[in-house]
């Protein structure tokens, strides 16, 4: 387990090494990639029970991104979990690279669904808790959804029958930024209030600053006392956090920065250390 200073530190460096990816590819996606890096530092780094070195095992918990647009904040955090070694990441992207723009199960280990296509990691995710309840498995399924992505309504199919089946082994996490492709969430179709949504699917929700570390921690520990229904936490993030000039900016959704602004964004992350 790691103290909540240490998770901070290896989310800095999660991020630079994302954005590193980002620009040698240049190509990619910055902005959901660094709102998203807190949810999944502390998933992998204090939650799941997973194992590098035997990325199969069994028995163990697996993650969906469902937001697979957000592949290099996954592929980071898997390499400096030690899935890989970090330097990898610099072949984002590239052609017969284990990292492509999205995840994909076939290439690389860790990486327990192939997602992109927005919705269908979600779905699969409650696919997967499904059969774990029916085959008596004792293990949990985190899914990753961005509130952009659930304008998509097979999220809503799934999340009716994940609370028909009390999937209470599945836990969902809402990386909450307030922006996508095109702008605001809320302009672009309004998907507020999404703890209330999921409630009244049948879910229990909280809502949590999704950069406080400990407030993610906190969260995880009550999404995993409950145990009769499927849960959902709401993480408000910012979108393109660390790096004051891709803040709340819809134009770094998926746009690699060129060599002036990534060494302005790593020294604004503290820089390689």
């Amino acid at each position: 387990m790691k103290t909540v200073q240490e998770l901070n530190e290896i989310a800095r460096k999660v991020r630079i090494d994302a954005l590193k990816g980002i620009h040698a590819a240049g190509a990619g996606h910055p902005g959901g990639s660094l709102s998203v890096t807190d949810i999944l530092v502390s998933l992998y780094f204090n939650v799941m029970n997973v194992d590098p070195a035997e990325p199969k095992m069994e028995g163990r918990d697996r993650l969906v991104l469902s937001k697979g647009h957000a592949a290099p904040a996954l592929y980071s955090t898997l390499a400096h979990r030690g899935y890989f070694d970090p330097a990898e990441m610099l072949t984002l992207r590239k052609l017969g690279s284990r990292l492509q723009g999205h995840p994909s199960m076939e290439l690389l280990p860790g990486i327990e669904m192939s997602t992109g296509s927005l919705g269908q990691g979600f779905s699969v995710a409650v696919g997967m808790a499904i059969a774990d309840k029916i085959d008596g498995k004792d293990l949990r399924t985190f899914v990753v959804t961005g509130d952009g992505e659930l304008q998509e309504g097979l999220i809503w199919e799934a999340a009716l029958s994940a609370a028909k089946h009390k999937l209470g082994n599945l836990i969902a996490v809402v990386d909450w930024n307030n922006l996508q492709i095109d702008g605001c969430v809320d302009v672009v179709k309004k998907v507020a209030p999404i703890d209330d949504k999921f409630a009244a699917f049948g879910w229990e929700t909280f809502v949590v600053d999704g950069h406080d570390m400990q407030a993610l921690l906190d969260a995880y520990d009550k999404a995993l006392a409950v145990e009769d229904k499927p849960v959902c936490i709401v993480a408000k993030t910012v979108k393109g956090k660390g790096v004051s000039f891709m803040e709340n900016q819809a134009g770094w959704h998926g746009k690699a920065p060129n060599d002036e602004q990534l060494a302005a964004a790593i020294e604004e992350l503290g820089g390689d250390k």
